[in-house]
């Protein structure tokens, strides 16, 4: 099977040259180190195969001590006596001399020397031990973490409104870090990342990051609640700022007593929630339907917390409203939901109405499962499979364990919780507010791409979510398989993927899921046919299937997706970027769905210099559009800095859809001397995120009211029956 994740320079090495057929069974002793030159070397005079008419090839290369590889395509042109790469798309293996020496799968049609796939996979996997112990040795275990992303909690995030009336709010904000840092200190869910945010109007940031608890709690510290005290404030400004900063699948609280004044960047920042996959959460201590309050400067709308609405349901997460008194109890409430392991059980019906009774399934694979009621409630009910019913009162019932703070209710269920289904019904005045969450180890991550037939290795080109118009496949990865503690009772499985209208619940389609490579992977794949995907509205992913026993199982993705009206991709250079330089970046827009008038516009964070060369684009059915973007990086930018470039797609005509966001993030530093690239660095100062790709670009696919995870120009395939990624950029 092949090595999963594997570097992809080191498996193109052993795959495509012939240091295996040498005989060579560890890995080549000089091929990480930049200053030793590699040996015995094949010279372009040098003949080094035969040639061979047959799919497989495994004589093919010459009796000979050097070191070669194979010639793809026609560009340059493939010298005579010279090895091509071989297999189904290369077109040089069709020029003498014939055939090629590629072990890239076990199958003779992509691979001539495919009897030699498990021998070069292994002394890749060799090799990559290597390098990850030699980055592990130079990085420690802590920069090893981050860089590979291994560690669960990723970040700790945190938004924080700072005028005179949020004394208590930041308090709690406080309190809530201090428990985190303490309750998760050395453990797996411990923060590997701290990130602070402050706003006001008409101010926000500056952004403060790093990975010490203690400087952070000492930042945090430093926060006071001074002047300001009217409404609106800088609120989607600061957490853009903070999504910018902060690693994929993390949380990001948000505390404020007041709506946005900046509501315009509503769309913007669920589309960076989502192709983030950061779940945030807003605790307001502010009553949207309360008149009196803070100083406004204007009449302010009931529905000016909306935007609040919409950027926590794009992200998976919740909007809080509650009181002074009760923020800390509540916030300390909503901090143990952020533990690791946990999922969020889906309701039927999904929209809540009062006097309504909704229903939640309970699987055995489930612990600690806790319901949440808030909202102007006058009462509940919660009712077990058996029939047992609890109410509003406080302190231990027949079903579990209830406290209340003011309008925020939790019930704690005892475990065991009772399998099947339960029953909630909840009075209230408007729409009140119900979750219910659980842990459990097994879940799933999930991907979306492209089928693609060319190329020296198909499979799937990735997206952050589907594109109107293109053939779209659904890559599911189920976590928590390995850790079943008891084999005999069966090993449990999905086996359909179910699409659901966000936030209705209405049934869109049932698609099967098909295994990818052996069952105990748990990669699952399945084609989502074009009619689910014809909608702009979001959609939410739900797997269905069965525990050892045979009983049902069910989960759905924290967040919801929806489909892009146009393909949006924005590339940079192949390095970082350096003070006082201009680099070029590249724009491809294109529809695959019928004619698309965009208006596109480009944003920079921080306020660099950005100029474009495409501005507005006419497209037909599959019909595309290239521009050009300079970025002009001032000599005042600082190392280590992050910068952020944003395009939006807008349509225009009478019923446009959504628009269209990609995003693309820059890394700045300053000129490496080789010194320092021999010697390892252990910076005292600002600590960059996880997985920032400093050497490849990335192409990012995002639309307002759409998710998915930021994608690179890879390729997702599987050779051997396991799945494996080419080139990879994950933040």
């Amino acid at each position: 099977m092949v090595p999963f994740n594997l570097p992809p320079l080191l498996w193109d090495f052993y795959s495509h040259s012939n240091w295996v057929e040498l005989g060579k069974q560890q890995p080549h002793p000089h091929l990480l180190w930049p200053r030793l030159e590699l040996w015995s070397l094949a010279q372009v005079g040098d003949p080094t195969c035969s040639d061979c008419e047959e799919l497989s090839c495994p004589g093919n290369l010459l009796d000979s001590t050097l070191l070669t590889s194979g010639y793809f395509g026609m560009d340059p042109p493939k010298p005579p006596g010279k090895c091509s790469h071989g297999g189904y798309f290369d077109q040089s293996s069709s020029q003498p001399p014939r055939g090629g020496i590629n072990k890239d799968s076990t199958s003779p049609r992509f691979s001539p020397h495919h009897t030699l796939h498990l021998p070069a996979a292994e002394v890749a996997l060799l090799a990559s031990i290597e390098a990850f112990s030699l980055l592990r040795s130079r990085l420690g275990d802590g920069g090893f973490s981050r860089l590979l992303d291994i560690t669960p909690a990723s970040s700790l995030s945190f938004v924080l409104d700072t005028t005179g009336s949020m004394g208590e709010e930041i308090n709690a904000a406080k309190i809530q870090a201090r428990r985190i840092m303490e309750q998760r200190q050395g453990g797996p869910m411990e923060p590997s990342f701290y990130v602070l945010v402050p706003f006001h109007d008409p101010g926000f940031g500056p952004v403060f990051t790093t990975s010490d608890p203690d400087s952070f709690w000492q930042k945090l510290n430093e926060i006071q609640a001074l002047g300001g005290g009217d409404e609106p404030e800088m609120c989607l400004s600061a957490l853009e700022l903070a999504l910018l900063h902060t690693p994929p699948l993390s949380d990001v609280f948000v505390f404020t007593d007041a709506s946005p004044k900046d509501a315009f960047l509503t769309n913007r920042v669920e589309s960076l929630s989502r192709e983030r996959r950061c779940r945030v959460t807003f605790l307001v201590t502010e009553d949207p339907l309360r008149a009196q309050g803070r100083v406004r400067r204007e009449a302010l709308s009931p529905s000016r917390f909306e935007p609040y609405e919409a950027v926590a349901l794009a992200s998976g997460g919740e909007v809080i409203f509650t009181k002074d008194q009760h923020i800390q109890d509540v916030a300390a409430i909503v901090g143990e939901s952020m533990a690791g392991g946990l999922v969020t059980l889906p309701l039927e019906p999904p929209i809540s109405i009062p006097g309504e009774t909704r229903v939640f399934a309970v699987d055995r694979l489930l612990r600690n499962v806790t319901v949440r009621v808030h909202g102007d409630i006058s009462g509940f009910w919660i009712k077990s499979p058996a029939g047992v019913s609890q109410g509003p009162e406080e302190g231990i019932g027949p079903l579990g364990h209830t406290r209340r703070f003011g309008q925020f209710w939790t019930v704690a269920i005892t475990d065991p919780p009772q399998t099947g289904s339960w029953e909630i019904q909840v009075a209230a005045e408007g729409r009140p507010r119900v979750r219910v969450h659980a842990q459990t180890s097994l879940d799933f991550l999930f991907h979306f791409g492209i089928p693609v037939e060319d190329g020296p290795h198909p499979g799937l080109y990735p997206l952050t979510q589907p594109v109107a118009g293109l053939q779209t496949q659904l890559l599911v990865e189920v976590t928590g398989l390995v850790s079943r503690q008891s084999p005999e009772a069966g090993r449990p499985h999905f086996s359909h993927v179910v699409l659901r209208r966000v936030p209705q619940g209405t049934h869109l389609g049932r698609v099967l899921l098909e295994p990818v490579g052996p069952p105990e992977r748990g990669l699952l794949a399945a084609s989502l046919p074009p009619t689910l995907l014809s909608g702009s509205a979001p959609f939410s992913l739900e797997l269905l299937g069965q525990d050892g026993g045979g009983r049902d199982l069910r989960r759905t993705a924290p967040q919801p997706c929806s489909v892009a009206p146009v393909l949006l991709e924005l590339s940079g250079p192949p390095g970082s970027l350096a003070p006082g330089s201009k680099v070029p970046l590249s724009l491809h827009v294109a529809s695959f769905s019928g004619p698309q008038d965009l208006d596109l516009r480009t944003s920079v964070n921080p306020s660099f210099s950005l100029t474009s060369n495409l501005s507005r684009a006419r497209l037909g059915l599959n019909e595309s559009a290239w521009g050009r973007l300079w970025l002009e990086v001032p000599d005042s930018a600082a190392p280590n800095s992050v910068v952020m470039v944003t395009v939006t797609a807008v349509g225009q005509g009478a019923s446009p859809g959504p628009p269209t966001h990609a995003f693309l993030r820059l890394l700045v530093l300053a000129q490496a001397s080789q010194d320092q690239l021999e010697t390892p660095a252990h910076s005292a100062g600002r600590v960059l995120p996880p997985a920032t790709p400093t050497l490849l670009s990335s192409t990012l696919v995002t639309q307002g009211r759409a998710g998915g995870r930021v994608v690179g120009r890879a390729w997702w395939g599987t050779l051997g029956g396991a799945l494996f990624l080419l080139g990879c950029s994950s933040w």
